[in-house]
């Protein structure tokens, strides 16, 4: 079961999420899955995107590779940006823990004078963003 974590109403953030893991993304209403975690980082025991992405798409949910690794660079809020606007929501982004995804989305935020609004948003969810605060 996936350990989903609502942030907004039309964003969460979940640890690695399996195949499996897809069918009670789609009964919980997701219309789109963001993969942050690239493939093979966590060694062959890792879910690969490819088939979450075919079961995703079997759900009729749309599916974003955006794979990263550390702290997001600009292209990387960019594309996060473009994603958040545009895919059908609510968006499920995963990662291996989901601090990655998170930090994505409220760096994609940055700028917006909402610096306190989204460090409580990801502290609901169970993330401390707090030392991002002053880049928001």
């Amino acid at each position: 079961m996936a350990d989903i974590r609502k942030v907004t109403d039309h964003f969460s953030v979940a640890p690695q999420i399996t195949e499996e893991d897809v069918d009670e993304i789609a009964t919980a209403g997701f219309k789109t899955i963001v993969a942050n975690r690239p493939d093979g980082e966590g060694g062959v025991d890792q879910p690969r995107m490819g088939s979450i992405r075919a079961r995703a798409e079997e759900k009729g949910l749309t599916f974003v590779a955006l794979p990263f690794s550390g702290a997001p660079t600009p292209e990387i809020i960019e594309r996060t940006q473009s994603i958040l606007s545009e895919a059908p929501a609510p968006v499920l982004a995963y990662c291996r823990t989901g601090t990655r995804s998170i930090t994505a989305w409220a760096l994609a935020h940055g700028g917006q004078g909402m610096g306190e609004e989204i460090v409580d948003a990801a502290a609901g969810a169970g993330y401390d963003l707090s030392s991002l605060e002053r880049l928001l």
